[in-house]
């Protein structure tokens, strides 16, 4: 069986949708939320895309030389990579300035990164862990 890259998100939150959180302490829930393993609160993730690791190699190699390539390539390195808030634009950015070499199977899974991105950027208390599994 051949390993698969699987991009999971952050699927649920332990926060009180129902109790209006005041802006001025938002940043507050996120740093629980970003601290919460630490206290005890145990982070939900659900499987959003999977890519045979071979196809996500190929695919990561179409990126431009950048931080956004090496982000995705640290995949292929250490079997795991976390992508968070800071790491939206660039990739975004990347994925748009090469999706002319994409192939159309590619070209699906940049857009539902771009999903999951867009998801990041409306709450910066989700992230993704892509991980890399048989």
């Amino acid at each position: 069986m051949s390993q698969r890259v699987v991009f999971h998100q952050l699927s649920r939150k332990f926060v009180d949708r129902d109790h209006v959180v005041p802006t001025a302490s938002k940043q507050l829930v996120h740093y629980t939320l970003a601290i919460g393993h630490h206290i005890g609160i145990i982070d939900c993730f659900s499987s959003k895309l999977e890519i045979p690791r071979e196809d996500y190699a190929r695919w990561v190699a179409r990126l431009p030389d950048g931080e956004a390539r090496r982000k995705l390539e640290g995949l292929l390195r250490f079997g795991e990579i976390e992508i968070a808030a800071p790491h939206v634009g660039m990739l975004r950015d990347a994925l748009n300035g090469c999706a002319h070499a994409m192939s159309q199977e590619e070209t699906e899974w940049a857009a539902r990164l771009r999903k999951m991105l867009e998801a990041i950027e409306a709450e910066q208390a989700i992230y993704l862990m892509v991980k890399c599994r048989q």
